[in-house]
């Protein structure tokens, strides 16, 4: 896949991301940043981050268990050490830095 490519399916991605995550009803705040970031803040002041990594074709997410890689698979972003589903991944994180249960369906 070329990077054109790649941006739009992990542009499209992240958009839909920003819909899920309005309608999850759980309690944090969420920025946009250019350059295919979104950066989640939670009430404790922790933080997660997604972005695009145009170089490596994944979507990367930062928290504090860790980071975790994620390429595209059959049309699903799968972990690329252990094929974990990117929505399973960030829901288990932001519960875990929200306090809260989060379930984001992707």
């Amino acid at each position: 896949m070329d990077e054109a490519g790649f941006n739009a399916l992990a542009d499209a991605e992240l958009e839909r991301l920003e819909g899920l995550l309005d309608a999850c009803g759980a309690d944090f705040d969420y920025e946009v940043k250019p350059g295919g970031v979104l950066e989640l803040e939670f009430d404790n002041g922790s933080k997660i981050i997604v972005n695009r990594h145009t170089a490596a074709r994944e979507i990367w997410l930062a928290a504090k268990s860790g980071g975790f890689h994620f390429r595209p698979v059959e049309g699903r972003w799968l972990g690329t050490r252990d094929g974990e589903d990117f929505y399973v991944v960030l829901s288990r994180c932001m519960s875990e830095q929200a306090g809260e249960p989060v379930s984001l369906k992707g």
